[in-house]
């Protein structure tokens, strides 16, 4: 039997391996944490509206993004500094990723290189890169990314200053955010525009990821520009501060990228059943950083492919329970909205463990 059946006892694990500072780091966010309590008051509002009768003997929850496959529709999406919570860092994702079946966006922020993460763990894989340097130096990583063999590239564009974490500040924490690969100014993500996007489509053949989209006239810029997948995120609550829940972004998004791209989210999803909530409002695939944290903090790779177990069970189990045997048919006909039950709060997701469990 498994050391762990539930996601609770892998966070519960998770917070009893890591010092209170990297606990927080990884748990906290911005300044008053609003946008970290409204992702996930929002993922909770949104309610199943079960069908039945309908055949569920053979549930199918694979599906691709940028021609990879993906066993079920989740990313491991670029949590930066993943080395802090477990030694193996991006290393230890890639390999679970990789044995599981889904795809890594690899954080800049992340040890080793990516180009040691290329070498020992070969396939397909995107790139996320902070901007710190001029063009000439973000054209040399892209090219050597490529070299490398990774299927895609991605550029955070809300993340243009560090944002004041205040549950870190008031310990005096200094994380490695920041520290990126190759050094140099972080502030030169201040001055990435959509003349820098248009520069990357001009220049590479690469598909192209803008992650931290969050209305619908930006995600329209996205299509407008060639972007091949937009990526509705708000930094998990991290940078700007009271901003709209991410699943409640999604529909907008939706609607004003019609088809014309894949759509991922991230933002305060941290079970199966939320996986499903995204899908049912048009997202292609989900990101869950958080959890990747945690299950890497409760044991390193061996965990976090026991949890990637996990939430292909609990997808399989919501779609069969919802009553529907295929992606296909998950659409916002079988959601309804109201309030969540109690205050939400970063993991009121796993509500066992004030109970102790």
């Amino acid at each position: 039997m498994p050391e762990f059946l539930t996601l609770h006892e892998i966070v519960k694990k998770a917070k009893q391996n890591l010092d209170q500072g990297s606990w927080d780091y990884l748990v906290g966010g911005a300044e008053t944490e609003s946008a970290l309590r409204r992702n996930r008051a929002g993922v909770e509002s949104w309610l199943f509206k079960p069908r039945i009768l309908n055949d569920v003997t053979h549930v199918q929850c694979a599906t691709e993004l940028l021609g990879s496959p993906l066993r079920i529709p989740i990313l491991m999406p670029p949590i930066g500094s993943i080395q802090v919570f477990e030694e193996s860092g991006a290393v230890g994702v890639a390999r679970a990723v990789q044995e599981f079946g889904i795809l890594q966006i690899l954080s800049s922020a992340c040890l080793p290189s990516f180009e040691e993460v290329a070498v020992q763990v070969p396939g397909p894989r995107i790139y996320q890169l902070y901007l710190v340097g001029d063009q000439a130096w973000m054209d040399d990583i892209i090219a050597r990314a490529i070299a490398a063999g990774y299927t895609g590239f991605c550029l955070t564009a809300d993340t243009q200053t560090y944002s004041r974490r205040e549950r870190d500040m008031l310990k005096r924490y200094v994380p490695m955010s920041g520290r990126v690969a190759g050094g140099g100014d972080f502030n030169a993500q201040a001055a990435m525009s959509w003349e820098t996007v248009a520069h990357i489509k001009e220049t590479f053949d690469i598909p192209l990821v803008i992650k931290g989209v969050g209305v619908a006239e930006d995600a329209r810029r996205c299509v407008e520009a060639g972007v091949d997948v937009v990526y509705v995120s708000n930094h998990g609550g991290r940078q700007l501060d009271h901003t709209r829940a991410c699943i409640d972004v999604l529909p907008e998004v939706v609607q004003a990228v019609d088809g014309a791209a894949p759509i991922v989210v991230d933002g305060g999803f941290m079970r199966g059943a939320d996986v499903v909530k995204a899908l049912c409002l048009g997202a292609t695939a989900v990101g869950m950083g958080r959890l990747e944290g945690l299950a890497m903090a409760a044991g390193g790779e061996d965990v976090l492919l026991q949890a990637l177990h996990i939430l292909e069970h609990e997808i399989r189990t919501t779609m069969a329970l919802a009553g529907v045997s295929s992606l296909a048919q998950l659409g916002p006909e079988l959601l309804t909205r109201e309030a969540p039950l109690a205050p939400p709060h970063v993991l009121s997701a796993f509500p066992f463990l004030a109970e102790g469990y």
